[in-house]
């Protein structure tokens, strides 16, 4: 079961070459922009996750104040 696990994830020479890939493909001018617009995305993706955190903490405060009632 680990030795699955571990290989669906590249090692250091496997990065290398994906980091070559990319730059071939993209270019030394456009790979700044491309790292901008992920580092974007990122932090959007943290600040919307936040966000949800947040608001179940909020509604698990108020479920928590609201008085019980007895239905029996």
């Amino acid at each position: 079961m680990l030795n699955g696990f571990l290989i669906a994830f590249p090692g250091g020479p496997e990065l290398i070459l994906i980091a070559f890939i990319v730059l071939l493909l993209f270019g030394g001018k456009k790979l700044p922009e491309l790292m901008k617009g992920l580092g974007k995305g990122i932090r959007e993706f943290n600040n919307a996750k936040a966000n949800i955190e947040s608001e179940v903490k909020e509604s698990m405060k108020e479920l928590e104040n609201q008085p019980k009632s007895n239905k029996d």
